[in-house]
C-alpha cells in the first residue's frame, strides 16, 4: 500500500513541479557553495542528497577524482557485477521535420545527403544483417516525422525487430501514453529520450520548428511511457548545449523521479557529447574529457542501481578508459544511417559521425581484456510470465 500511495502522490504532479522548486540559481548556488569538506562527506555517506550530488559535481571534486572513481567502481560491481551489455541502433529514416540546430537531421541543416525511410523488407535486412553479427538488443531510431514514421509505422517495425531480437528499445518522438501502450503490445521492450537540455530557454533557442519545441510535453514523455508498461527507460543530456554541472543535477533528479513513478522500469542514463555538428552551429558549452568523467563518477555514486550507457560518439580510447567507471552498456559496430549496415551503406544521410568505428568483435576483445564479460542478451520475457507480470 505505501508504494500505491507514492506512485499516486508523484502522479499527481509532474516533473516539471519538481524543476519548478530547483531553479537554475538555486542550482548554481548550491554547486558554487560547495566546499571540499562537502565532497569528503559526500563521499563517506552511502545514501546521498541532492546537497550531496551538488558536493560531487562542483569544481572542488576535480581533485578528488580518483577517490570517486574507486567508490563508482565499488558501486558499479556491487549492483552489476562484471558484466557489461551490447547494443546497435537501428535507423528506421531520417526524415525530420524538426529544426534542431545541432543536429545533422534537421529540416534545416543544409545537409543534402540522400533522405529515406526504411520498409517491411528493408527493415528486416538491417535485423538479419546484425542478428548475424550476435546482436540482440537493439534500438530503433527515427526523426521527428510523426506524418512520414507514424505511430503504426514503429509498431510494425517493433514487431519485425521482435522476430530477431530478445531486446527491442526506440528513440524516436515524444508520444502519448497510449500510443506507447501500442508499441509494448508489438513487443517493445524499452525507451530512450534524451531531453538534450532540461533548461527552458536553451532548450527554446534548440528547438526552432516542429513538435520538439513543446518542452513541457517532452519533458514528461519517457514516464508516459513508464507507465505504459516500458520496461526499460533511458534518458539524457547532449553535453555542449548547457552548463552540464546544471543540467546534470536536474537530470539526476529526473532520474530519482522515475524510480518512484516508474519503479517497474528499469532505468539508464547516457552520456551523449555534441562533437560533430552541422555547420551553422557552434557547442556552446562543451564539456572535456575531465568534465565528462566527473559528471559520470558523480551520477554513479548519486544512482548506483542506474544503467550507464556508452555510445560510439568517443573514441575508442577513451571509451576503453572509461569502461570502470560505471559503464553497463555499450553499442558496438554502430551506424548513424538508415540501411547502413545492408541495404544503403554510406549512401545515406547520417545523423551524426561516429568516433568508435571497431567491429563487435573488436569491442569484445577489448571488454574482455579489462576484466569485464560481454553480454548480447540479460534478460528474457520468459521472466515476466514467471512473475506474473
Amino acid at each position: 500500500m505505501a508504494s500505491a500511495r507514492v506512485e499516486r502522490s508523484m502522479n499527481d504532479t509532474t516533473f516539471q513541479t519538481d524543476l519548478a522548486a530547483w531553479p537554475r540559481a538555486r542550482v548554481e548556488s548550491l554547486i558554487e557553495q560547495a566546499t571540499p569538506a562537502d565532497v569528503d562527506r559526500a563521499l563517506a555517506r552511502e545514501d546521498r542528497s541532492l546537497e550531496d550530488l551538488a558536493a560531487l559535481l562542483s569544481p572542488h571534486a576535480q581533485p578528488r577524482l580518483e577517490a570517486l572513481a574507486q567508490e563508482a567502481h565499488r558501486l558499479t560491481r556491487w549492483h552489476f557485477g562484471r558484466t557489461i551489455g551490447l547494443y546497435t541502433p537501428i535507423y528506421l529514416s531520417n526524415v525530420c521535420g524538426a529544426d534542431c540546430v545541432y543536429c545533422g537531421y534537421a529540416v534545416r541543416s543544409g545537409n543534402r545527403e540522400k533522405r529515406v525511410t526504411l520498409n517491411e523488407s528493408q527493415i528486416r535486412s538491417e535485423c538479419e544483417t546484425l542478428a548475424r553479427r550476435g546482436f540482440q538488443n537493439i534500438l530503433l531510431l527515427t526523426g521527428e516525422a510523426p506524418r512520414v514514421v507514424p505511430v503504426q509505422y514503429i509498431a510494425d517495425a517493433v514487431a519485425i525487430a521482435r522476430e530477431y531480437f530478445a531486446s527491442v528499445s526506440v528513440e524516436v518522438y515524444s508520444m502519448q501514453r497510449e500510443e506507447y501502450a501500442r508499441l509494448v503490445e508489438r513487443g517493445l521492450e524499452g525507451v530512450t529520450i534524451y531531453m538534450e537540455t532540461y533548461d527552458p530557454e536553451t532548450y527554446a533557442r534548440m528547438h526552432l520548428i516542429g513538435a520538439k519545441k513543446n518542452y513541457d510535453f517532452r519533458l514528461d514523455a519517457v514516464e508516459r511511457a513508464g507507465l505504459a508498461g516500458a520496461r526499460k527507460l533511458g534518458i539524457g543530456v547532449l553535453l555542449g548545449l548547457f552548463r552540464w554541472r546544471v543540467d546534470a543535477f536536474w537530470l539526476a533528479m529526473h532520474a530519482r523521479r522515475l524510480q518512484k513513478t516508474c519503479w517497474q522500469s528499469a532505468l539508464s542514463i547516457s552520456f551523449p557529447r555534441l562533437r560533430h555538428t552541422p555547420r551553422r552551429f557552434t557547442a556552446p558549452a562543451m564539456a572535456s574529457d575531465r568534465e565528462l568523467v566527473q559528471l559520470m563518477l558523480a551520477l554513479r555514486l548519486f544512482l548506483p542501481e542506474v544503467g550507464f550507457n556508452l555510445s560510439t560518439r568517443e573514441t575508442p580510447e577513451f571509451r576503453d578508459r572509461l569502461i570502470p567507471l560505471g559503464v553497463t552498456m555499450m553499442s558496438a559496430g554502430s551506424s548513424t544511417r538508415p540501411g547502413g549496415y545492408s541495404t544503403y551503406g554510406e549512401e545515406t544521410l547520417e545523423q551524426f559521425e561516429i568516433e568508435d568505428s571497431r567491429t563487435p568483435e573488436e569491442v569484445l576483445e577489448v571488454i574482455r581484456r579489462a576484466g569485464y564479460d560481454p553480454v548480447w542478451k540479460d534478460f528474457d520475457r520468459a521472466f515476466h510470465a514467471t512473475a506474473g507480470v
